[in-house]
């Protein structure tokens, strides 16, 4: 049984300048299950965001299929909401109106006032109260900006949503507080989740499982690492959680080093073009009582 969201062969090429073509990735095949959060990791140029904007319909593959829900994934709709690094909202409007203007084009049937009070709900849920949501964008911090956006994108209800970095424009304290606004609003809506981001500890806290990467041009999605870590997370305890930092180290090793070697190389022969499923837990028994070690299994997923 194919998973929610099915990525098949997924492959991009770009001309090069000099006559021929650049891959970009290639056969890149994995899935994600319905109400799942998945993180994607890779150094720049593997292709992180175009895979994003292919998921999106923002742009079409070389070849190959995104396969959600049963239907191929063609142009942009309102079954995907996406939020970008740079907040996109229309900066004519107040808070209140560039959440509303998704929702009505999302639910033409609705008054005005069930838009608004959906509205309303969705950005109290991301910490906008009161006379706040009737400002403009300008008259916003960027931290709040980011909030009207994540709000706005998970008002409409998609059945997926598509993370481009939210958070990377933003300072620490500011980041780890909208990180915890995104963790309690998905999982109020156990909402189908696939995000971007650069940030290891940032994708160990979210993520039910993190892709790995290989270096570009012709990266592959060459690992599917389960996050061991039950939830709910908090920033200040996972930390203390035995998994932490045997993932954490597994995670900088390959984005260290294995991303490099591995970059440009076939999949092995007698395996699929799916990453290899790791799973690292500390906190099972070891068959062996003196193997201290992580429990580490990689099978073809």
């Amino acid at each position: 049984m194919k998973p929610y969201l099915s990525i098949e062969k997924l492959t991009q090429r770009f001309p090069d300048g000099a006559g021929g073509d650049l891959t970009v990735f290639e056969d890149a095949t994995f899935g994600v299950e319905k109400g799942e959060f998945v993180v994607i990791l890779g150094h720049s140029g593997c292709g992180k965001s175009t895979i994003m904007n292919i998921l999106a319909g923002l742009a079409e593959p070389t070849s190959g299929a995104v396969i959600m829900d049963g239907q191929e994934v063609k142009g942009p709709s309102l079954e995907r909401g996406v939020v970008f690094q740079n907040y996109s909202l229309l900066p004519w409007l107040s808070t209140l109106k560039n959440v509303t203007f998704g929702v009505a084009a999302r639910h033409p049937n609705w008054n005005r006032q069930k838009i608004e009070d959906h509205a309303v709900k969705f950005l109290a849920m991301v910490g906008l109260e009161g006379d706040v949501i009737h400002r403009k964008p300008s008259q916003l911090s960027g931290g709040m900006r980011q909030r009207v956006s994540i709000a706005r994108a998970f008002a409409n209800h998609p059945k997926l949503m598509l993370l481009d970095e939210p958070f990377g424009a933003l300072d620490a304290l500011t980041r780890g507080t909208i990180q915890d606004e995104l963790l309690n609003i998905w999982g109020q809506m156990e909402q189908t989740v696939f995000m971007i981001t650069h940030d290891i500890d940032e994708a160990i806290l979210l993520a039910d499982r993190i892709l790995l990467m290989t270096n570009g041009p012709q990266a592959r999605v060459a690992e599917s690492v389960e996050i061991t870590i039950p939830r709910p997370r908090n920033r200040t305890e996972i930390v203390e959680h035995p998994n932490y930092y045997a993932i954490r180290n597994h995670l900088v090793q390959f984005l260290g080093k294995r991303s490099k070697e591995l970059a440009g190389q076939p999949t092995p022969a007698g395996q699929t073009n799916s990453p290899v499923s790791v799973r690292i837990d500390k906190t099972e028994t070891p068959d062996d009582p003196e193997d201290k070690r992580p429990a580490l299994r990689a099978v073809n997923s």
